[in-house]
C-alpha cells in the first residue's frame, strides 16, 4: 500500500515557476515507477510527466516537454514536478500516481497506476 500526498501548488502568472512535490507512504517507494498527470475542468486527465524506480528513464507529454522536468529522490519517498515558463493552458488539478513496474517501466496510461494522490491545484493567469 502506498500513500501520496501532493503539494507545491498555487496561483501564478503566466512565466512564472512552481514545483510541485508528491509525498510517499511505504518501504516500498523506490520499486514504483511515479507519474504526474493533470486535469482541467471538464476535461479528462492526461498525462503529464513519469519517471522508473531506478530514474534512468523519463517520459513527458509533448505540450510539457522542455518547460517541466520531474525527478526524485527515493530516499525522500518523494517525487518532484519542476514547472517553467507556465502558461494558462497548464491550469489543472495536478496528481501523482506510483505504479509497480521493472526498473526501467515508465507508465503513461491511467490504467498503468495502482495509486494516486489527491491533487494540488495549479491556476496560471495571463
Amino acid at each position: 500500500q502506498v500513500q501520496l500526498v501532493e503539494s507545491g501548488g498555487g496561483l501564478v502568472q503566466a512565466g512564472d515557476s512552481l514545483r510541485l512535490s508528491c509525498a510517499a507512504s511505504g518501504r516500498t517507494f523506490s520499486t514504483y515507477a511515479m507519474g504526474w498527470f493533470r486535469q482541467a475542468p471538464g476535461k479528462e486527465r492526461e498525462f503529464v510527466a513519469a519517471i522508473s524506480w531506478s530514474g534512468s528513464n523519463i517520459y513527458y507529454a509533448d505540450s510539457v516537454k522542455v518547460r517541466f522536468t520531474i525527478s526524485r529522490d527515493n530516499a525522500k519517498n518523494t517525487v518532484y514536478l519542476q514547472m517553467n515558463s507556465l502558461k494558462p493552458e497548464d491550469t489543472a488539478g495536478y496528481y501523482c500516481a506510483a505504479g509497480l513496474g521493472g526498473s526501467d517501466f515508465v507508465g503513461v496510461l491511467i490504467n498503468d497506476y495502482d495509486y494516486w494522490g489527491q491533487g494540488t491545484q495549479v491556476t496560471v493567469s495571463s
